[in-house]
């Protein structure tokens, strides 16, 4: 059995260490966000007029996707995210991931131009998307919630990972989601 002056040791080190692990997370969305954001990766979501421009086209010449969801549950979910930005997502992460976790993973996206992420979960909390859905009213709500958002000049909620950004960033995050899918 080992003796409690040992145990306290490995409790005052395991102390230090969380608390550098803590301080790093902390950290190091600062650190990557401190770098200057690439260019948007896709040309043909580099600004939401490009974005609008491609979701136009869509009407006319529909890509084969690839994963599990079709492209009006595609646009739906997009949609989704861009109008929560506005009105508030149904359910956050805990506090302590987006400013952490979250923040850091937007601001390495940010400095990368491009996101990844699982393409086919859902927003936490948010409406059931149906597979199967017509294509033009998708594109639609795609097309209106993008153009919602350009116009918006209200406060922005947070994020439900990333957490609170500011207009560019969303839009960044936006851009960066549509070319994902």
């Amino acid at each position: 059995m080992a003796s409690p002056r040992m145990s306290a040791e490995r409790r005052s080190a395991l102390r230090r260490i969380g608390l550098v692990v803590g301080v790093g997370s902390l950290a190091a969305p600062v650190v990557v966000s401190a770098v200057r954001p690439a260019p948007l990766a896709s040309e043909r979501f580099a600004s939401i007029d490009a974005a609008l421009d491609t979701l136009a086209r869509l009407k006319t010449n529909t890509p084969q996707m690839k994963g599990g969801w079709d492209l009006a549950h595609v646009l739906h979910h997009a949609a989704q995210s861009v109008e929560y930005s506005m009105t508030g997502f149904p359910a956050l992460k805990p506090a302590w991931f987006r400013a952490t976790v979250g923040a850091y993973a937007f601001a390495l996206f940010d400095a990368r131009g491009a996101m990844s992420h699982d393409v086919a979960e859902a927003i936490p909390g948010a409406h059931e998307i149906a597979q199967g859905q017509p294509l033009a009213p998708a594109i639609d709500r795609a097309i209106a919630a993008l153009r919602a958002f350009d116009r918006h000049e209200g406060a922005l909620a947070p994020h439900f990972a990333y957490g609170a950004l500011d207009k560019p960033a969303y839009t960044r995050a936006h851009l960066m989601h549509l070319a994902n899918h």
